[in-house]
């Protein structure tokens, strides 16, 4: 074969079918559980950097060994379950972010493959029009649009049109 595969492990219909009822599994335990802030609210309230975490940390502790020394206009109930729902939404946000890559790159190894078996398919097209075989002008003139000046004889890294 003219070029490597580089990603070849796919999923089975049977996995694809597991995934996506876990999925909706997923999206049904959360949907009553996640906010949707508009770019209004998300500048509004922000994220609490690093220091500003040391402090609501500082201020547990307090609490936990000290809660003589807590202010009483403080609900800190709430102040706990917004404390353990936030570090558990963040150990989950990591193992989804750690997916999310994982997909991510395994799909851009599919994605070179697919280019590259697309680019030997578009030669051999070029090869059998220049030999006048039936149908494979039409396929060359509609694949040639996608490069740069229509056609183009860099075969191994051929400059796609931007939109």
């Amino acid at each position: 074969m003219p070029f490597t595969n580089l990603e070849n492990r796919h999923f089975t219909a049977a996995e694809k079918t597991t995934i996506n009822g876990l999925m909706t599994q997923l999206e049904t335990a959360f949907a009553n559980k996640i906010a949707n802030l508009t770019p209004e609210e998300r500048k509004k309230y922000g994220s609490i950097n690093e220091q500003n975490k040391l402090i609501v940390n500082k201020v547990k502790d307090f609490r936990d060994n000290q809660p003589a020394l807590s202010s009483a206009d403080v609900d800190w109930v709430e102040f706990a379950a917004d404390f353990d729902d936030r570090a558990f939404k963040q150990a989950v946000i990591i193992r989804f972010a750690t997916l999310v890559d994982g997909l991510d790159n395994s799909k851009i190894l599919q994605d070179y493959d697919n280019y590259q078996a697309a680019l030997t398919d578009y030669e051999y097209a070029k090869y059998k029009a220049s030999a006048n075989a039936q149908g494979y002008s039409q396929k060359v003139a509609e694949i040639a649009q996608f490069f740069t000046g229509g056609a183009n004889t860099n075969t191994a890294n051929p400059a796609p049109v931007t939109p």
